[in-house]
C-alpha cells in the first residue's frame, strides 16, 4: 500500500501540470484575440477619421463587392460602355480591331503588364444621378456611321422598340431651292442607314440591357468626387438616393456625366463655348418633303432642322446664335419664332410649325463646344460630353462617343489587371491619341452638314470641306464648325498622329 502512494501524487501531479497549460494556452489565445479585435477596431477608427478629414467631416460607407471599372452617369456613352465592358469577350474579327489589339500586347510587353484573354466581361459599377427616362431635345439622330458602331458593339437592338426612324440623308433648303443629299449606302445592306428617335427612350433601352447583365450594378446616385491617393485615382465619393454617403473603389473610374459633369475641372482643363441655343419643337401628325431624310434650312442668321423622331412625330430645333435668347416666359421667343423663323419655313411644314408654337411648348438648350484636351490622371478617363462636345448642328456626338467605346473596348481587351496604375495610363495616354487619328471628326457632306461617320478620315474631312469653302457659293457653316474643330484639337494631333510619343507605342502606325 504504501508503494502505491507516490505514483497516485506522480499521476496527480501532471494531471495539475495539463491543466495549468490548458488554462495557459486558452488564456493566451483569448488575449491574442482581444488584441486583434482592438488592432482591428483601430484601424477602422483610424480610416474612418482619415475619411472623415477628407470629407468635411462626413462618415462614408464603403459599397461592397469588387469591382473593376466605375463609370459615373448612363447616358447613351455611359450606359453603352457599361454594357460593353461587362460583355463576354468576342474575337478581333477586322483588320482595325487585330491592329490596336497587337498595339496593346506590344505595350504591356514594354511596361511588363499582366496579360491574360479572360472569356468573361469586367465587374462594372454605374452610378448614375437620375435613372428616370430623360427628355432632352437634342441626341435624337444616329447617324449611320454611329449605327454601324452600335452593330459592333452588339447594341442594334436597343433601337427597337421604340419607334425609331431610319434616316438616308438630308435635305437642304436654301434661297428657295431646295435639293436631297443622301447617304453613300450602296454597299451596305438595307439596315443600314441612321437612326432617329426621342433620346430617353433610346438611353432606357441601354440602360435596361446594362442591368440585364449579372456583373454590372446600376445604382441611382450622385458622385461628388473623386477619390484621389498618391496622384492616382481609386474610385469616387457618392450619395445615394437616400441620402447616404458612399466610397466606391475600383482601378479605373470612367466619367461620362454629360455635358453639365462636375467632375470634368478634375481630370482636365475645359475650354467650354456656348455659340448659340437650339430651340425645340415637335411638330404633330405632319409627313417631311422627303420622307426618312433629315431636313436642313440654311435659314438667316442660322440654320434650322427637322427630322423625324417616332411615327407621328418630327423634332424641329432652331439655331439662335448667340448665348442670350429671347425669353420663353414672356412671349419673345414665341414671337421671334414666328416673325423671323416661321417665313423661312417650307409650305409644306408652315401650319405644323405655327401650330407648334402656339401650343407653347418651346423648349431651348444651349449649344456647347469644348475640344478633347485630357489631362492624363492616372485610374481615370474622361468620355463622351464630359470630355469633348461639338456644335450639335454636326449630329456627331453620340457616333463619336460610341467610336470611343469600341476603341477603349479593343485597347483595354488583353489587360486582365487593372491595378496596376502606370501601365493603365499609358493605355488610357494612347487612347486619348488614338481616337483623333480613327474618327474623332466624320465625314461632312455640306450643304446640310451631315456628319455621316461612314468615312472617319480627318484628311477627308477637311479636303471636302476646303472644296465647299472654295466653291462660287461656300457655306459658311461648313467652314464656321470644322475649322475651329481642328484648331482646338490640335493640327498635329489630328493630321500627323505618328509624331505624339503615346501614338507611336502603338504598332498599327509604324
Amino acid at each position: 500500500m504504501e508503494l502505491q502512494s507516490p505514483k497516485v501524487t506522480h499521476h496527480n501531479y501532471h494531471f495539475l501540470l495539463s491543466a495549468i497549460a490548458l488554462l495557459l494556452g486558452f488564456n493566451l489565445l483569448y488575449i491574442l484575440r482581444l488584441n486583434a479585435k482592438k488592432r482591428r477596431k483601430s484601424k477602422e477608427i483610424e480610416r474612418k477619421l482619415s475619411n472623415d478629414a477628407v470629407n468635411g467631416g462626413l462618415q462614408l460607407t464603403e459599397a461592397g463587392g469588387n469591382i473593376d471599372v466605375i463609370i459615373v452617369g448612363a447616358g447613351v456613352a455611359g450606359a453603352a460602355l457599361a454594357c460593353t465592358l461587362a460583355k463576354v469577350r468576342c474575337s478581333n474579327s477586322n483588320l482595325s480591331n487585330r491592329l490596336i489589339f497587337a498595339s496593346t500586347v506590344l505595350i504591356s510587353m514594354i511596361h511588363d503588364s499582366d496579360l491574360s484573354f479572360p472569356s468573361d466581361g469586367r465587374r462594372v459599377h454605374v452610378i448614375e444621378r437620375d435613372l428616370t427616362e430623360p427628355d432632352r431635345i437634342v441626341g435624337e439622330l444616329l447617324q449611320p456611321g454611329g449605327y454601324l458602331k452600335l452593330i459592333e458593339l452588339g447594341l442594334e437592338d436597343c433601337v427597337d422598340g421604340i419607334e425609331a426612324q431610319q434616316v438616308f440623308g438630308y435635305a437642304i433648303y436654301m434661297d428657295g431651292r431646295n435639293t436631297k443629299l443622301s447617304y453613300p449606302l450602296e454597299k451596305f445592306e438595307s439596315d443600314i442607314s441612321g437612326r432617329s428617335f426621342h433620346n430617353g427612350r433610346f438611353i432606357q433601352r441601354m440602360r435596361e440591357k446594362a442591368a440585364s447583365l449579372p456583373n454590372v450594378k446600376l445604382e441611382q446616385g450622385t458622385v461628388t468626387s473623386l477619390f484621389e491617393k498618391n496622384g492616382t485615382v481609386q474610385g469616387v465619393y457618392y450619395k445615394t438616393k437616400d441620402g447616404q454617403t458612399m466610397t466606391a473603389h475600383a482601378p479605373l473610374t470612367i466619367v461620362c456625366d454629360g455635358c453639365f459633369s462636375n467632375l470634368r475641372r478634375a481630370l482636365c482643363k475645359p475650354k467650354v463655348e456656348v455659340p448659340s441655343c437650339f430651340v425645340g419643337l415637335v411638330l404633330k401628325n405632319v409627313d417631311l418633303p422627303y420622307a426618312n431624310h433629315g431636313h436642313v434650312i440654311l435659314a438667316d442668321p442660322s440654320p434650322i432642322l427637322f427630322y423625324p423622331i417616332s411615327n407621328t412625330e418630327v423634332r424641329c430645333l432652331v439655331d439662335v446664335p448667340g448665348q442670350k435668347v429671347p425669353s420663353i416666359a414672356n412671349g419673345e421667343m414665341a414671337n421671334y419664332l414666328k416673325t423671323v423663323v416661321a417665313p423661312q419655313i417650307p409650305n409644306e411644314l408652315y401650319d405644323a410649325f405655327v401650330s407648334a408654337v402656339d401650343k407653347g411648348n418651346i423648349r431651348a438648350m444651349p449649344n456647347r463646344s469644348m475640344p478633347a484636351d485630357p489631362q492624363p490622371t492616372p485610374g481615370a478617363l474622361l468620355m463622351g460630353d464630359a470630355f469633348n462636345m461639338r456644335h450639335p448642328l454636326t449630329g456627331g456626338g453620340m457616333t463619336v462617343a460610341l467610336s470611343d467605346i469600341v476603341l477603349l473596348r479593343d485597347l483595354l481587351r488583353p489587360l486582365r489587371n487593372l491595378n496596376d496604375p502606370t501601365t493603365l495610363c499609358n493605355y488610357l495616354e494612347c487612347f486619348y491619341t488614338l481616337r483623333k487619328a480613327t474618327g474623332v471628326v466624320y465625314d461632312k457632306h455640306v450643304g446640310g452638314c451631315s456628319i455621316q461617320g461612314l468615312n472617319p478620315s480627318p484628311v477627308s474631312t477637311f479636303l471636302r470641306c476646303g472644296y465647299i469653302r472654295c466653291r462660287p457659293s461656300p457655306d459658311p457653316g461648313a467652314s464656321g464648325i470644322i475649322f475651329p474643330i481642328i484648331k482646338s484639337e490640335g493640327v498635329r494631333q489630328m493630321f500627323f498622329p505618328a509624331t505624339i510619343p503615346a501614338y507611336y507605342k502603338s504598332p498599327q502606325v509604324a
